[in-house]
């Protein structure tokens, strides 16, 4: 069953040889259960504790007894984080292991001592990176061989000191183990860095949209809230002279400018949402609530655009009918909407005014704010009076959007 360290989020970078999950960033790191490593350390210890003979306090069996515990205290090691042990010192370490595995083997006469050199071996090729693990398995099998063909010696059957040579065997199971891991950390890595890529990007995209608002904002509150200011200014200029009759148009015209900036901050927030109406159904609303009902024409199949692309026209929309409110008030306005098979066009035309032309004169920065919109969707705009045509005199905003 495999077994999910916990590791915490603010952990920093692990040591270069690190290669444990408690150094791993943010992602835990499947390895086998320390309680299944704890059980084999502990049941070659004692299966040792009971086997190896002799063991005492003089002569042979002190040697035997200080290279068991020699033994035990290298198996037990192993258990060690990898990166509080530098490779260097986890090389000495279970180089001095193998030795002492290799010496209690000569020393005992019967017993599980050739079992430290097998899980030693295992373990190098866990801890250490493959050519020095391949060289000290190399010497384990060496030593221990060697060992049992001195202490056998020649006459024996073969196969007993060369069973010696086969404990460096298991340094590739080691190896093998050691390279599934870090795969499996490099997945988690990449993940991890994925994620983190993802988060920017989310990052960055919030950025943009804030702009974006505050771009929308500024449009709305821009010119109306300058035209308020001058008419304000101009009635508290006018309460000296006494002429109350200007000073109220002044308050009048600043209460019409208010109406005015409600509306189009109203419309400004429904452009914004994610999930506004589709276009023809939301300009339909829009024109309705300025005054113009019936005045949006759509020809070609209507499809339905992306949110960005609907957000930018109905602003552009707004700006153009605000434009027409200002500087041709009373006359007609009309709309046209088109799609195409490789676009989208928006026209805004409104006639010559009839009334009496408002005293807002604007921030100048409608034009610009509009081309600024359809650059960014990659499209082109034109505005201008339109000469020639049945619609000659007529003023006209034309949003060209690609496909």
């Amino acid at each position: 069953m495999p077994y999910l360290r916990p590791v915490p989020a603010d952990q920093s970078a692990p040591h270069p040889g690190a290669d444990t999950g408690e150094a791993t960033g943010e992602r835990p790191v499947p390895e086998q259960d320390p309680r299944v490593q704890w059980a084999a350390t502990l049941a070659v210890i004692v299966a040792g504790a009971l086997t190896i003979r002799p063991m005492g306090l003089s002569g042979q069996g002190l040697a035997v007894a200080v290279l068991f515990v020699v033994n035990a205290a290298s198996l037990l090691a192993r258990r060690l984080p990898e990166h509080r042990v530098p490779p260097r010192l986890a090389l000495v370490w279970l180089t001095l292991g193998v030795v002492a595995a290799a010496a209690l083997i000569g020393v005992s006469s019967s017993g599980t001592s050739y079992l430290f050199a097998f899980f030693l071996a295992g373990h190098i090729g866990y801890r250490l990176e493959t050519r020095p693990a391949l060289v000290l398995a190399g010497l384990c099998s060496l030593l221990c061989g060697a060992v049992l063909y001195l202490s056998l010696g020649p006459e024996q059957d073969p196969l007993a000191w060369t069973f010696g040579l086969t404990t460096g065997i298991p340094v590739l199971i080691g190896i093998v183990n050691r390279t599934q891991r870090r795969a499996v950390r490099a997945a988690i890595e990449a993940a991890g860095s994925a994620e983190r890529a993802a988060r920017a990007e989310a990052r960055t995209a919030v950025l943009t949209e804030r702009g974006r608002i505050a771009r929308d904002v500024h449009d709305v509150l821009a010119h109306s809230l300058a035209g308020i200011n001058m008419q304000l200014e101009l009635a508290d200029a006018l309460i000296d002279t006494g002429d109350l009759n200007k000073v109220r148009e002044a308050h009048e015209k600043a209460h019409d400018l208010v109406k005015e900036s409600l509306k189009q901050a109203q419309w400004t927030v429904h452009a914004l949402r994610e999930d506004t109406l589709p276009l023809p159904q939301s300009l339909a609303a829009m024109l309705a609530s300025s005054g113009h009902r019936d005045a949006l024409t759509v020809t070609g199949t209507e499809r339905r655009l992306p949110a960005k692309v609907v957000q930018n026209l109905l602003r552009i929309a707004q700006e153009a009918l605000t434009n027409a409110a200002r500087h041709a008030p009373g006359g007609a306005v009309e709309v046209e909407l088109t799609f195409a098979a490789a676009s989208t066009t928006l026209r805004i035309r409104n006639r010559p005014a009839t009334g009496e032309l408002g005293a807002g004169a604007g921030s100048g920065m409608g034009l610009i704010g509009m081309r600024e919109r359809v650059a960014l969707l990659g499209g082109t705009l034109t505005a201008g009076p339109v000469a020639e045509g049945p619609h000659r005199g007529d003023w006209q905003v034309e949003a060209v959007i690609p496909q």
